[in-house]
């Protein structure tokens, strides 16, 4: 609807992704009184699947693609059966701007009477010189014999850009928007279908247009709140643009609230904090601040309270459970593992991507590293790609290793990653994609 704005982070959402979506969307409603909704732009994983089943919370809407759907451009018109009389067609039509939807017992379209199906109805019964029949004779007769059938139809979440060229060819000003099953919900018409608003955006967690949301360039675009490189994508007006130097956007959201004089209800901050923990390492990674610790405080205080499924938490506790919930190989397929935590990214001329595991144990990465391997070339040749990363990183021990698809670009052989035996790459200390990993990778790509 025109006056949602829709709140969403980014591709192969994680927890911070899917935290700060919630968060900043029912700040927006509480500060602002924004009928924000926050969405979400692909499948939970694992581990926020935890956390919010842990808090009893609904995950956000799955929205996918920004470009706009016939939903939103139709009007549920008033509708009359085939078999009812033509005067009440009339009726109906000088209430809804001339059409009248017919429409039978099962619910799907017969058809439309409109000020040309009525003119045409009318020109076939009196014929080139008008007789005895009389106007209430004929507006006795029964509404499907002055309906036209060929009116098109449109199921209401196809996207409107794919029919585009139909609707153009097509002489009707107005079309059926019908339901998977064929069922009426609505006539849209084409001056409307034409202009159709856009739906307003807000992302979070991300500003680069290869991880957000499908057709971007179809939405109104109108806040990013991140903490990640600059890649933003390009707007038709100003807007506001929040990017800071946190270890997560969950901060971000947490630090407004407060502003705000609010408190989140004990649920949404347990999610926030899943969120800034799971980002941070339980606040031992490099990207870490004071910020961010300031804003795990404030939300253990908001969480961890009486009637809260939190309660008796401690941040290390909580932080445990929430890593560990996303933690491990054993239990996952390899597609999964290198698809599920993966961001896009271009630089030098390349087009990458890099995925990142998280495991309580390092040592189980050697059992698994066949197939990993290739499912990261199959990721790689599947989505075009010049080349694929997995980082797999032990949350215990603050470590990883790094493995790298087939037919690296030479130019990265001076990674500060030395080989090991078994083709992977030994990462020391390095646990943040973002900080550490991503900055090698580009230093030597754009050198």
């Amino acid at each position: 609807m025109p006056d949602q704005t829709y709140v969403i982070g980014h591709v192969n959402p994680d927890t911070d992704s899917i935290a700060s979506a919630m968060g900043y969307a029912w700040l927006l409603r509480e500060r602002d009184g924004i009928n924000a909704i926050a969405a979400r732009a692909g499948a939970l994983n694992p581990q926020t699947s935890y956390v919010l089943k842990t808090l009893g919370l609904e995950a956000p809407i799955l929205l996918t693609d920004a470009s706009p759907r016939f939903e939103s451009v139709m009007r549920r018109l008033d509708t009359i059966r085939p078999d009812s009389q033509l005067g009440l067609a009339w009726t109906l039509a000088s209430k809804t701007g001339g059409v009248a939807p017919v429409v039978g017992e099962d619910g799907k379209p017969y058809g439309i009477i409109n000020g040309m199906s009525m003119f045409k109805y009318f020109t076939d019964t009196l014929g080139p010189r008008p007789g005895d029949t009389t106007v209430r004779e004929m507006m006795s007769a029964p509404c499907k014999d002055a309906t036209d059938t060929t009116v098109p139809k449109y199921v209401a979440t196809a996207h409107i850009r794919d029919s585009l060229n139909k609707i153009l060819r097509d002489e009707f000003n107005d079309c059926w928007v019908v339901d998977e099953h064929g069922v009426y919900v609505g006539i849209a018409n084409q001056r409307e279908i034409l202009n159709p608003p856009r739906l307003k955006i807000i992302l979070v967690d991300h500003n680069e247009p290869r991880q957000a949301i499908a057709a971007l360039e179809e939405a109104e675009l109108i806040e990013i709140l991140d903490h990640h490189r600059l890649g933003n994508p390009y707007t038709h007006q100003p807007i506001r643009f929040t990017v800071d130097t946190v270890g997560s956007t969950s901060t971000l959201v947490t630090e407004l609230t407060a502003e705000a004089g609010l408190s989140m209800p004990p649920a949404l901050a347990g999610t926030l904090l899943a969120g800034l923990l799971a980002d941070t390492l339980i606040l031992t990674s490099p990207t870490t601040t004071p910020r961010d610790k300031a804003a795990a405080e404030r939300l253990s205080r908001w969480a961890f309270v009486g009637g809260s499924p939190l309660k008796g938490e401690t941040v290390e506790t909580y932080g445990k459970a929430v890593l560990s919930a996303g933690a491990g190989l054993s239990n996952r397929d390899a597609k999964d593992v290198v698809s599920t935590d993966i961001k896009p990214f271009e630089g030098g001329g390349f087009k990458f991507a890099v995925a990142q595991a998280e495991v309580t144990d390092i040592l189980q990465l050697t059992e698994h590293l066949e197939p990993l391997q290739t499912a990261l070339n199959d990721l790689r040749d599947k989505r075009g790609l010049d080349f694929a990363m997995l980082l797999v990183t032990d949350v215990v021990r603050g470590t990883s290793r790094l493995l790298v698809t087939s037919n690296l670009p030479s130019i990265l052989d001076d990674l500060p990653y030395p080989p090991l035996p078994d083709g992977t790459r030994d990462a020391q200390g390095v646990v943040s994609r973002k900080k550490q990993l991503l900055p090698a990778i580009l230093g030597l790509l754009e050198r």
